[in-house]
């Protein structure tokens, strides 16, 4: 499964950054393939483990920020590994031909 969520801190202003960056430590320290772009991040793995990751990520940005946001999107294909890498080289594929 791949799993792109956003979390976003409330009520701490409109610098986020050093928030965020809580999450993201959280999801790199995990050991699960990952990558941050400006929106999201996308987290690979078993559903418990991503979830488990998840919900550390928002518990680190909760234990600073009174209230959290969080979107999550899900990619569920059993059998499927390294797909951060392989539906991103898809495109790139389609897009050279």
């Amino acid at each position: 499964m791949i799993l792109a969520f956003s979390v976003t801190p409330l009520g701490v202003g409109e610098e986020v950054g050093e928030y965020v960056a809580d999450a993201v430590r959280v999801v790199r320290e995990s050991g699960l393939p990952n990558r941050t772009d400006a929106m999201f991040t996308s987290v690979e793995g078993e559903w418990d483990e991503v979830m488990d990751v998840v919900k550390r990520a928002v518990a680190a940005v909760e234990a600073r920020a009174p209230r959290v946001s969080v979107v999550m999107k899900a990619d569920i294909r059993p059998g499927v590994t390294d797909g951060l890498t392989s539906k991103v080289e898809t495109v790139e594929r389609h897009l050279g031909a």
